[in-house]
Order: C-alpha cells, then structure tokens, then sequence
C-alpha cells in the first residue's frame, strides 16, 4: 500500500480544516485517516496513481492549509518518503527510482508529549485513567534539514537532538528552492 501524509501549516488545525470543507471530506471519506506526526493527516491508497490523485484532487486544501505532502511507495522505498513533485515524476516517468534518492529533506521527530509535560511531572500523564498515554502522542516534525546523498546512507541530522529522524526524497528544483 502507498502511504500519504499531509503536514499542516503550523497555524492550522489541518484535520478539521480538511474534514470542514465538504469536496475536501468527500474526497477523503473512503480513507482511514490517521495522524502520523503532529498536525497531520495520513490515508493508505492503493498505488503511486491514486496517491497523486488523490493529492490532485486536494490541491485546492494544500495550497491553503498543508507545508508538505509526502507519498510513501514500497516500489521505491520502505522507508523513505517522496515529495508530492517527485512521486508525480516517478509517476510520469519522469524520474527514475534509481535516480529519486539524490536530494533529501531530513525532518527530525521530536516526542510531543516531553515538551508538553512539567518538568516536574505536574500536568503530566494522568496514570491512572491510562489518559494522555505518551506511545499515542505522534511525534513531531521538526526542522528539516536539506543534505545530498553522495553514497548509500543518509547524512546525519544535526539540527537538535531527536528521537528519529524522517528522510523525504525531494527534486533537484525543490532542493534548490
């Protein structure tokens, strides 16, 4: 299954701006929508074809409400995402899979629920109702760092101290952006 995940603008709540807006919730009604990281909105489709679609028929919401659109295809990778330009491309043929992986954006994941707890652990998990659960929190997407591949593995990110990290495949246009 190929995976798209939605980051919305930091001033936005991006679910409810999506799901308020009826040809964008009618877009969406066949997926299950997840929330991979803070202030995102993620729906596995089918292949490449109907994620770009998808993202096509969403435009109108992504220009006004989303910072990034990824697309995650097992074809190209496991583990790392492709900007919605470049999985248009790899659509297209455009760009081919053994020349998508130059140009990176390296988000570093940061745990939500560690910023939000008091130091001092008041206003922390309630642990005995199991509420606010830190393992549901979804981390955060912080601070991309823009590298270029120049062997097999990955840069390391050097931005903050994070948990993880997550690698985004971009274009050579959006890398020099």
């Amino acid at each position: 299954m190929t995976r798209v995940c939605l980051v919305g603008d930091d001033d936005v709540n991006l679910r409810y701006e999506l799901l308020s807006r009826e040809t964008a919730r009618n877009a969406l009604v066949t997926y299950d929508l997840r929330e991979p990281f803070e202030n995102t909105v993620g729906v596995e489709t089918v292949s490449l074809g109907a994620a770009v679609a998808l993202l096509n028929d969403l435009d109108w919401y992504l220009v006004r409400f989303v910072d990034e659109a990824m697309v995650l295809e097992p074809s190209v990778s496991e583990t790392e995402w492709l900007s919605r330009d470049l999985a248009t491309a790899v659509r297209d043929d455009e760009v081919s899979v053994d020349d998508s992986g130059r140009f990176l954006k390296v988000y570093g994941l940061a745990s939500t629920a560690a910023e939000r707890d008091a130091p001092d652990g008041e206003n922390g998990p309630d642990s005995e109702s199991g509420a606010d659960d830190p393992a549901d929190d979804p981390a955060e997407l912080v601070e991309p760092m823009y590298v270029t591949r120049t062997g097999e593995d990955v840069p390391a990110y050097d931005l903050r101290d994070v948990d993880e990290t997550l690698v985004e495949r971009v274009t050579e246009a959006e890398f020099g952006a």
